[in-house]
């Protein structure tokens, strides 16, 4: 370094701690903090108006008694001492709901890895077996839910008439409660299609020189699914079973409308349903929501409800982002 650079780097290094200089690194600094919130404004305002405001409101209500129509009055603890001791069909839609997220959501993202393995083994016409594989997640959910429900239907319906040819036992379906909850994973396993697509775009992206390797090193197709296969697609597979819990924990529409049908009250004018037929097997947290909130116009217990849903899911949620690395071992990992 020439020593005619010294005197002005000396001189510049004042410049830069003087006051002016300051001010034009704090002007700078501000003007780039505007910039990045202008570009966060959308999401920002997004989730303020959409999430921060409406869980802010349901906490606020939870302590209230409302009925839509009177002014709010405080009520403290009272609506979720009604919901978690006085309110009976509290726990059974509770213990339906985490067994629809354990159970169904488990037979769907099995289901639809299978699928999807099937059909990337598929040499010819792939095209059509992923159409027809994916056709009935395009059905609405109400038009399948009657569908399923005359389908299974105990007196009438084909699937009893086949099993009963074959002298196999025909359960009552939705017309039994220990049968309506499988009718209900039947009916979403079915509609597996969106998990089909997922997957074998994932299963897609396996490297092949890692099957041909294994195969050169004596795996099983076995030892290739579990030490190359599941490692790879380890983060699909968390979000699927992420979203699937999600979307059981919101899982209103399937079970409503199985219920309403099978016990035969299809509501109308003078009509009164309680869901849940049959014996409440049916009944999930959503539609607790809605009953309480819209039918009885008791806001405050419908929130702590809503409450609940939302801990469960940022629980599940939570721990499953937690845990994600015991979908594989520590020696499947890639």
């Amino acid at each position: 370094m020439s020593t005619d650079t010294l005197p002005a780097q000396a001189a510049a290094a004042p410049a830069a701690a003087s006051p002016g200089g300051r001010n034009t690194l704090r002007s700078r600094r501000r003007r780039d903090a505007l910039r990045t919130l202008a570009f966060l404004s959308p999401w920002l305002i997004g989730c303020g108006v959409f999430f921060a405001y409406p869980l802010v409101s349901t906490v606020y209500f939870s302590f209230m008694k409302y009925d839509g129509l009177n002014p709010p009055e405080w009520r403290g603890l009272a609506n979720w001492a009604y919901v978690f001791t006085d309110f009976p069909q509290f726990w059974p839609a509770l213990r339906n709901t985490l067994w629809l997220c354990v159970v169904m959501v488990a037979c769907r993202v099995l289901f639809g890895l299978g699928t999807g393995l099937l059909i990337t083994k598929i040499k010819t016409g792939t095209g059509i077996f992923r159409t027809l594989f994916y056709l009935p997640y395009l059905a609405p959910p109400v038009a399948a839910t009657l569908a399923f429900v005359f389908l299974l239907n105990p007196g009438t319906g084909p699937v009893n008439s086949l099993l009963e040819a074959a002298g196999l036992p025909a359960p009552s379906w939705f017309n039994d409660a220990s049968w309506s909850k499988p009718a209900l994973t039947v009916l979403a396993v079915w509609g597996v299609g969106d998990l089909m697509v997922i997957f074998m775009a994932a299963l897609l992206d396996v490297p092949k020189e890692q099957y041909e390797a294994a195969a050169l090193d004596g795996a099983s197709p076995w030892q290739r699914f579990r030490h190359i296969t599941l490692p790879t697609i380890a983060p699909i597979v968390l979000f699927a079973v992420v979203t699937g819990i999600i979307g059981a924990m919101q899982y209103y529409t399937q079970p409503i409308v199985a219920s309403k049908v099978a016990s035969g009250v299809m509501g109308g004018s003078g009509v009164t349903f309680v869901p849940g037929y049959p014996d409440d097997s049916t009944l999930t947290l959503p539609q607790l929501v809605q009953s309480l909130g819209f039918s009885q116009f008791n806001y405050g217990a419908s929130c702590v409800v809503a409450l609940v849903l939302f801990a469960l899911s940022m629980a599940f949620t939570a721990l499953l982002m937690r845990r994600r690395g015991g979908l594989i071992g520590p020696g499947d990992r890639p």
